[in-house]
């Protein structure tokens, strides 16, 4: 059976390329986007020019200053970041269904079996790095491998804009060399763990048995097993076909607040349900998901009486799941909302039935805004107090 093709793809210092597309002054200077330092902001994003000075995502704004005084700091634009982000969606979707956006910046195609149509894989790599960087003047790298884990790591081997091919069969080897850190998953406990094993590379980790792992880890140790060796058969999933749709945030700073926490998750709510609504589905059972600070992770799950895909509806039952599960004296990490058991919406009567409510209307309306000008372009007046330096995009570090 022939192998996957999968591409990763992930945008260089996506913020910074936008904010330099609006103001051309800014090439070649080093660049940061992120909060306020006097508000304890922190770096969203940083210029190539900035990070030789040691510049970081998720680094407090006041430390990425010290190490480069002469960064210029923006406070950033998310509608705009978002409207460009479609836009390169766009273009990757003319090339495969099989189109998985991971976050604002990164997607993965799976493209196999395309070769007769748009050539060998290391060519349509080219092919969508040459149209990204003519028609919107941004700079991408890319990862081609057998499967996603390996394409990620791949695309993130020669930045920026640099392709990167790593051909099936030889995915250990390409892994074996590379720090621990770099395998996709394994956090800043599960790196300490390993180091005290002596495990400083992919190849260290590979060398042990998968049953020397899951004495150690429990089932986390077999997927450290798979990973060390570079397999994964996990599938490109298009957002549509998905058996699930969330969205997730991770804080720059560990939060304990719960007027904050309880804002971000009425935010994701609502964006949850607009890609509900994008869709045409609807959500029966509604998914929470916790990360502390020590990366401990718990899930819980609410069955609806009804299905839904109004942004109130899914933020009632998150919020009643967040404020049964939060241990109040652990700061939280991460926090996402998910909805699950999708389905198409019921009776198309039920339609005209709910047209005249007023929740119906708001939602249609401010679905058509978010869909000319990105999900966060409106929002409701209770999310607009939220300090920006406690918003870090997914993904980080950012590429």
């Amino acid at each position: 059976m022939p192998s996957r093709v999968v591409i990763h793809l992930d945008l260089d210092a996506f913020f910074v390329a936008v904010e330099r597309l609006d103001d051309p002054t800014l090439i070649g200077v080093p660049v940061i986007v992120g909060g306020r330092a006097e508000s304890r902001g922190v770096v969203s994003s940083a210029s190539y020019e900035a990070r030789k000075f040691g510049v970081h995502s998720a680094m407090p704004t006041a430390q990425a200053l010290r190490l480069c005084p002469q960064a210029v700091l923006i406070p950033g634009h998310r509608g705009r970041y978002a409207e460009m982000s479609r836009k390169v969606m766009a273009i990757l979707g003319d090339y495969t269904p099989l189109l998985e956006p991971i976050s604002i910046d990164e997607a993965f195609l799976d493209v196999t079996g395309t070769e007769a149509q748009y050539g060998p894989p290391a060519e349509l790599a080219k092919t969508i790095q040459d149209r990204i960087e003519q028609e919107l003047s941004l700079s991408a790298s890319l990862g081609v491998a057998a499967n996603k884990l390996v394409a990620k790591i791949a695309s993130d081997f020669r930045k920026p804009h640099g392709i990167t091919v790593v051909p099936p069969g030889e995915e250990a080897a390409f892994l074996a060399p590379l720090l621990i850190r770099r395998l996709w998953g394994v956090g800043a406990v599960t790196a300490q763990q390993l180091a005290r094993l002596g495990v400083e590379t992919i190849g260290d980790l590979a060398a042990f048995s998968q049953d020397e792992l899951r004495g150690r880890f429990g089932v986390q140790g077999e997927g450290l097993w798979r990973a060390a060796r570079g397999i994964d058969h996990t599938p490109v999933t298009p957002e549509h076909e998905a058996k699930s749709l969330s969205r997730e945030e991770t804080f720059a700073q560990d939060v304990r607040d719960p007027v904050l926490l309880r804002r971000e998750l009425l935010r994701l709510s609502e964006a949850v349900a607009f890609r509900l609504r994008r869709h045409h589905l609807q959500a029966r059972t509604i998914h929470l998901k916790l990360r502390y600070g020590d990366f401990s992770t718990i899930t819980r799950q609410a069955t609806l009486p009804d299905p839904t895909d109004t942004g109130p509806v899914i933020y009632a039952r998150a919020l009643a799941l967040f404020d049964a599960a939060w241990d109040r004296r652990r700061p939280v990490r991460l926090i996402g909302v998910g909805g699950g058991n999708l389905e198409q919406p019921g009776r198309q009567m039920r339609l005209f039935e709910q047209a005249s409510t007023r929740q119906t209307q708001l939602d249609v309306a401010l679905d058509r805004i978010r869909e000319r000008f990105g999900e966060d372009a409106i929002q409701r007046a209770s999310l607009l107090e939220e300090p920006e330096e406690l918003w870090v995009p997914k993904g980080v570090p950012e590429g």
